[in-house]
């Protein structure tokens, strides 16, 4: 199985934001886990602040990968181009966030990308990609 580990704006910041909505962990050492964790699974990671640069990744990614995980970061809660592209995508999508979203500011709680996916998975820093993972895995075995 191919994943491809899309993140957005300020995801590269990891590590120097929040600690308590974020963790302490950067994106790098996301990346390093997963691959740890799931030696049979062959990730590509992309990270980008343009809105532009993440929809063209998204276009492609049918071509190339089994599976999507997405973290579109502050884009969730605005970008319907985003969304747009997701939902032509035919390769099971499962959107992440590290934070505790119903927890967070009102204007967090409205996630436009995530009705494009499969699913989400919220509010469990680090562990949310894991989590992804095992979902992607699923869907495929049942598709």
């Amino acid at each position: 199985m191919k994943i491809l580990v899309i993140n957005g704006p300020n995801l590269n910041l990891l590590g120097k934001r929040d600690k308590d909505q974020y963790g302490n962990i950067s994106l790098e050492e996301i990346s390093d886990n997963l691959k740890k964790e799931f030696p049979d699974i062959s990730f590509d990671f992309y990270q980008s602040n343009i809105e532009g640069e993440l929809i063209n990744v998204i276009q492609l990614a049918e071509r190339d990968y089994d599976g999507l995980i997405i973290n579109p970061g502050g884009y969730a809660h605005t970008s319907v181009a985003i969304a747009d592209a997701l939902s032509v995508l035919k390769i099971p999508k499962v959107e992440v966030h590290l934070s505790h979203l119903v927890n967070r500011e009102y204007y967090r709680q409205k996630l436009i990308t995530a009705a494009s996916c499969d699913g989400y998975v919220s509010g469990f820093k680090e562990l949310s990609y894991g989590a992804a993972v095992y979902i992607l895995m699923n869907i495929s075995k049942k598709r």
